[in-house]
């Protein structure tokens, strides 16, 4: 596949660029995206929830009422947790939803994301984005000369640009990212993925 370059003005130039076909022309396993996805997503949770338990519960251990005579059901005391103001039966606890993947299948999904976009036409190519200034209106420029401004769009640069992400972090729809810091959610979650001409020539290293 081969995808024109675009410079900062949001102008085509002369130049292209091939894709390669082991990174953006597989066919997409969805299983392997499914399971990226849900360790990326499983992984960004902090895990804190907690609900107080019979234990826990600040009250009376007193017996409500006489265990037999009254008519009625056994009563234990106040903290039950089947009576109101009572501790949580089975709550939540505070715990780690991390796991783990092999390389090999983040690699796919990977793979397979950026293969889905391609079929898509969803990425674009620009030449260089470095005369960037720390300015949000200059970022905003950039967009609005791609003709990208009312799309969630995802920035991969093949190096680190504090530029880009200052002046990029105000804008809802814009997330930047170098080559080594993406991920399956990011690709998928974007609907233009703009990248440097190194930037591809890097990814492509990266996956193969």
């Amino acid at each position: 596949m081969k995808l024109k370059i675009y410079d900062a003005k949001g102008t085509a130039t002369d130049k292209s660029v091939n894709l390669s076909k082991e990174v953006f022309e597989i066919e997409p396993n969805n299983h392997a995206i499914y399971l990226d996805v849900k360790q990326h997503l499983a992984n960004k949770r902090q895990g804190t929830h907690k609900a107080k338990e019979r234990s826990e519960i600040a009250g009376s251990t007193k017996k409500i009422k006489k265990q037999k005579g009254t008519g009625g059901a056994r009563v234990g005391n106040i903290k039950s947790g089947i009576r109101v103001g009572g501790g949580r039966i089975f709550g939540p606890r505070p715990r780690n939803y991390h796991f783990k993947l092999n390389v090999k299948l983040k690699r796919l999904a990977r793979k397979s994301a950026f293969s889905f976009q391609a079929k898509n036409k969803s990425i674009m190519v620009v030449n260089d984005i470095s005369s960037v200034t720390t300015k949000t209106k200059d970022f905003k420029s950039l967009i609005e000369s791609l003709k990208i401004e009312n799309e969630k769009v995802l920035f991969i640069l093949n190096e680190k640009n504090d530029n880009a992400y200052l002046s990029s972090r105000n804008l809802k729809k814009v997330k930047v990212v170098t080559t080594d810091s993406f991920n399956t959610y990011d690709i998928l979650n974007a609907s233009k993925i703009i990248v440097s001409s190194d930037g591809i020539k890097k990814i492509e290293k990266l996956l193969n």
